[in-house]
């Protein structure tokens, strides 16, 4: 006799709900950066105002993320999302409504994004874990490839949005939209029904810890391509993402940044629909030097290119960022035990983000020093370095993709 099996990763209930669950955060965390960073410009704020805003974010992120990845692999992790989202609905909604009142400070904005970052960070490693629990091992490519689709998807949007919000209604529309995407996707997370979990580890936090550094650290494929991150998250999430807007008030204006951001998401879409069709026999040494395309934009940002040639640089730099994100997640997911993925997940993540702060706060005293254009060119030059030094590792040269 034979049995019929779902063809797609969304017959499968705690898939979809997971999916839009993420999609709407997604949604509003790109409206967030663009309309936070014009309400800081607005209040009269510098590039180095701006950075210090947004660093606390990416900081807060990265100081509470090994805890959000052994609270997941201890706990229910739809329960660890349900409250992570409620906190980011009701910190945003307190941005927005400061924004509105026009009685937001630096200091008020500074606090309260790092109160977002937290919560970030904590939600991180539980919603990356989760995807290999929602859909069977032969759905799991698929899966990823939509989860990362349904991001880039919420990213366009919401980057769009946030251009044109913060251009017709100002800045803290945005930031509302923002807290709605979080107080949507909360009931969404706490619907995600998975098989029974491991029960909670006797183990102590530092134990728990030390185990997910063991698994981290066992894998030279791992801490070779979070080291390559840590440099192109410095340099392109960090010193572009401030100094971008910088630019674009004085160059082509907002909603044009906006659109940009835009184009990258499309192009982070287009990647994942390739990876999702082609596999590469190498496919990680393949994933780390597609990684290498997000230099365009900085080149052209830095030579004052016309704005509809920036933003197919930001769409080519999405198409390499998309095809390695399918990639890297179905290494993770196939290579590291279920119990310890999240953990894996938060050293991955810390790793990776830890420098996004740096760049951000030395994006506008650097500017100011040396200009936009040299710092650009240097931020270039980094990431192919990083790149070149991620590819001569031999765990990355020979590593297979599983199924």
């Amino acid at each position: 006799m034979k049995i019929n099996t779902p063809r797609h990763a969304f017959h499968y209930a705690p898939f979809r709900h997971l999916f839009f669950a993420r999609t709407l955060t997604v949604l509003g965390n790109s409206v967030a950066p663009v309309a936070l960073a014009f309400a800081v410009l607005d209040m009269g704020g510098s590039a180095a105002d701006l950075g210090v805003v947004v660093a606390a974010r990416s900081l807060c992120n990265v100081l509470f993320l090994l805890s959000g990845g052994v609270l997941a692999d201890r706990y229910s992790r739809n329960r660890v999302l349900l409250l992570a989202s409620l906190v980011a609905a009701l910190s945003q909604s307190c941005v927005a409504w400061l924004v509105l009142e026009q009685a937001a400070t630096l200091a008020s904005l500074t606090l309260l994004s790092a109160v977002n970052g937290a919560a970030a960070g904590i939600a991180l490693p539980a919603s990356s874990a989760m995807v290999p629990q929602t859909v069977p091992a032969q759905k799991l490519r698929q899966a990823n490839a939509f989860i990362q689709s349904g991001v880039y998807a919420g990213t366009i949007i919401g980057a769009s949005l946030g251009g044109m919000l913060t251009s017709t209604l100002g800045a803290g529309w945005g930031l509302a939209v923002d807290a709605l995407g979080f107080a949507l996707a909360a009931p969404l997370y706490y619907a995600v029904r998975t098989g029974a979990q491991a029960a909670a580890s006797a183990a102590t936090l530092w134990q728990d810890l030390r185990d997910g550094w063991r698994e981290f650290t066992a894998r030279s494929w791992v801490w070779a391509v979070v080291a390559q991150f840590a440099v192109v998250n410095a340099a392109f999430t960090g010193m572009v993402m401030v100094l971008g807007p910088v630019i674009a008030d004085s160059a082509f204006g907002r909603t044009r940044w906006g659109v940009m951001i835009a184009a990258q998401s499309v192009g982070l879409i287009i990647g994942s629909g390739i990876a999702l069709r082609w596999r590469p026999r190498r496919a990680m040494f393949t994933g780390v030097m597609l990684v290498a395309l997000c230099v365009f934009p900085m080149l052209l940002l830095a030579g004052g290119a016309p704005s509809g040639w920036l933003m197919v640089a930001f769409c080519i730099a999405g198409m390499g960022f998309g095809q390695f994100g399918v990639i890297w997640a179905q290494a993770l997911q196939t290579h590291i035990p279920r119990d310890r993925l999240a953990r894996v997940y938060a050293y991955d993540a810390m790793g990776s983000f830890i420098t996004i702060p740096l760049g951000e706060l030395a994006a506008g005293p650097l500017a100011m020093r040396f200009g936009n254009q040299t710092v650009l060119l240097s931020c270039a030059a980094a990431v192919l370095a990083a790149t070149l030094a991620a590819c001569l590792v031999p765990g990355i040269r020979r590593l297979r993709q599983r199924e």
